[in-house]
């Protein structure tokens, strides 16, 4: 019996993000493409709601030219890749040694109180999702989270219901 054809996955990518991902591709030698791989995974994963499935992830390989096992090595090392859908609104909270000594655990335990959730969770309305970062890189003013590309700093119980109050 034959084979069937393998499926073009590239067809799993929309216009805007083959045209975001060849924008990449412009910045490397011709035979370097696959060099654009980790902004190429971000593109499919803001389109696909902030996550990727496997099938984007050997869409992106596809598209890339390159074999599907190092896009998914590069998608699996990074903690900015998802592997399962999130909120609308990640919550990235750093509980690194700087803001350990700075009380992240009041903030960990208030947004996990407040949102009835636990790192790695999604709120049932979908609306807020936890998780747990190495380093935020803002220790100064530690305890931090950032949300989408927003740092919140020198965090309060009070910051906290300010923040997620404001966000729709």
């Amino acid at each position: 019996m034959a084979q069937p054809a393998e499926m073009n996955k590239t067809d799993l990518l929309s216009t805007e993000v083959k045209s975001g991902i060849d924008q990449w591709v412009a910045k490397y030698p011709p035979e370097r493409k696959s060099s654009a791989v980790m902004a190429a995974l971000r593109l499919a994963q803001d389109a696909n709601g902030g996550w990727l499935n496997r099938d984007l992830i050997e869409a992106v390989a596809q598209y890339l030219e390159m074999p599907p096992i190092a896009a998914e090595e590069v998608a699996t090392f990074y903690s900015m890749y998802e592997h399962k859908p999130v909120g609308r609104h990640k919550i990235c909270i750093c509980t690194n040694i700087s803001c350990m000594l700075c009380n992240s655990d009041m903030v960990v335990n208030h947004l996990q109180n407040k949102l009835g959730i636990k790192f790695g969770e999604v709120t049932p309305d979908g609306k807020f999702s936890l998780k747990e970062v190495e380093c935020l890189g803002a220790c100064v003013n530690a305890p931090v989270i950032q949300i989408g590309n927003t740092y919140y700093e020198n965090l309060t119980p009070e910051k906290l219901d300010e923040i997620l109050a404001s966000l729709d």
